[in-house]
């Protein structure tokens, strides 16, 4: 088990911000929790022309548990509508939507698609008529789809069966998962028919309500795999036009075949090379602390990472890549880093691993500093996107607390929140209409949602939503847990 001191150790905030100070991080933590209308995190603002009412945002959030013919099922239905009553006013994607079919990061992903886009208005119509009921107005509420090809990580049909859709020969991710010398790679002719039903996808979006769609660029997913086709013959790889060509012509696609559908993108900004668990160093449990994989020569399979010295970022391509989304007109930004697939303690922080994962090679406080501090980055210098943060759940009872200090300080526009709303979904209303936190509702980032999936089951927060903690799967969920920690 990880030697890291628990944030609910912490007991008061002169305390965490010890912690913090210990640590040398930068990111600051406020004295008490502001209330709507004073708190900075109950500021409207302006987002790409619409009017937003607070600066919460819930990121997508995907439970593996729609169903197989790609439709919204119940599980789907009642997390969205946790979402409307959750009291933020921007809720980016709902939760990731393939394109395809055969595009799906596991059997139970939803689609979008002509035969699903009636589940999909229903399901958003659910989402805002809760808002409306719970909440209030949804004039100030700014609801959009999250498009989606989970390329490398796709796992369509059956659970246990990865069908991986690659755009290039990865030295570190081939070996990691398998994949042998003459594993086919996508074909430009393939790229071209995915990026019809990326259009497709759009204007369907658009028929069913949403207010904008989210290209997605993250977490290794095919549009995160394209920044970084470094090796890449070909149209769609190679120099940074060709690997950001998939990106223009989607926009330029979806633009043309749509009225005033808005276009975002969430983005890894940065990336490190994947890690694993150090087999010789296990303390007590069968998941070791992370180390970085072993690579020869330069690293050139990263989008945002060090050539030279992969275990650090470099945003060098970042900034060019957000100066082009500038000029193809997308002004929202929501600012990720890394995947939960190769490197979770960089994207995800956490003191509990998943199963597949490893125990953190640093206090998860440095991981949630780190995305907060690129976000600040890119806010600084490209003012005019309206820049979503990440990496705030691990901050659990101070979360609040940090966030006020991140959005006063313009280190970001808005808050966004993941696996805590799994929990809590109530979260933002009770810290702009209270200032208080139920703490027994917070997300201790115990895991349980990931480490559900990775062992073919659904995700829910199993610990503390009494709704998934009396499933048939909670009891399954601790004995998988008890077989490796």
């Amino acid at each position: 088990m990880s030697s890291y001191p628990r944030v609910a150790t912490f007991k008061t905030v002169e305390s965490f911000r010890a912690h913090l100070a210990k640590l040398g991080l930068k990111i600051q933590c406020e004295d008490t929790i502001e209330t709507a209308p004073g708190s900075p995190l109950a500021a409207p603002m302006t987002v790409d022309g619409f009017r937003v009412g607070n600066r919460f945002t819930i990121h997508p959030m995907e439970g593996w548990d729609g169903e197989t013919d790609g439709r919204p099922s119940e599980l789907v239905r009642r997390r969205w509508r946790n979402f409307g009553r959750s009291g933020a006013k921007w809720i980016w994607g709902g939760e990731a939507m393939a394109v395809l079919p055969d595009s799906r990061a596991n059997p139970n992903q939803l689609i979008i698609s002509e035969e699903t886009q009636d589940g999909l208005a229903k399901l958003l119509d659910e989402l805002l008529e809760t808002h409306r009921i719970e909440v209030g107005s949804t004039d100030d509420l700014l609801v959009g789809f999250q498009l989606t090809h989970s390329g490398r990580f796709s796992k369509p049909f059956r659970k246990d069966k990865p069908e991986p859709k690659i755009l290039y020969r990865h030295q570190v991710l081939d070996r990691k998962f398998g994949l042998g010398d003459d594993y086919p790679v996508l074909t430009d002719d393939d790229i071209r028919r995915i990026i019809d039903r990326f259009i497709a996808a759009g204007k369907i979006a658009e028929e069913c309500g949403a207010m904008f769609v989210d290209v997605k660029h993250c977490h290794g997913y095919l549009g995160h795999e394209f920044l970084s086709s470094h090796t890449r013959p070909g149209p769609y790889g190679g120099s940074f036009e060709n690997r950001t060509r998939f990106l223009r012509e989607v926009v330029q696609g979806i633009r043309s075949s749509t009225k005033k559908i808005k276009i975002a993108v969430r983005m890894s900004a940065f990336d490190l090379i994947p890690f694993h668990p150090d087999a010789s160093r296990r303390e007590g449990t069968k998941l070791g602390p992370g180390i970085p994989d072993q690579f020869s020569g330069a690293y050139r399979y990263g989008f945002g990472v060090d050539a030279d010295d992969p275990t650090d970022y470099d945003l060098s391509e970042t900034e060019q890549f957000v100066t082009l989304l500038q000029e193809l007109g997308i002004r929202m930004l929501n600012v990720s880093g890394g995947s939960p697939y190769y490197n979770p303690h960089i994207q995800r922080p956490a003191l509990f691993p998943p199963s597949d994962g490893y125990q953190p090679p640093e206090d998860p406080l440095v991981g949630c500093a780190r995305q907060i501090e690129v976000a600040a980055a890119i806010k600084k210098r490209f003012p005019g996107m309206t820049v979503v943060g990440t990496a705030y759940s691990y901050l659990q009872e101070y979360l609040p607390h940090v966030a006020q200090w991140a959005v006063r300080t313009g280190r970001t526009d808005s808050v966004g929140l993941g696996r805590v709303v799994l929990s809590y979904p109530t979260l933002p209303r009770d810290v702009l209409v209270s200032g208080s936190l139920e703490t027994k509702r917070v997300c201790r980032t115990f895991s349980d949602c990931t480490t559900g999936p990775r062992n073919g089951m659904i995700s829910g927060c199993f610990p503390l939503d009494p709704y998934y903690r009396k499933l048939p799967e909670a009891a399954e969920l601790k004995q998988v847990k008890a077989e490796f920690r």
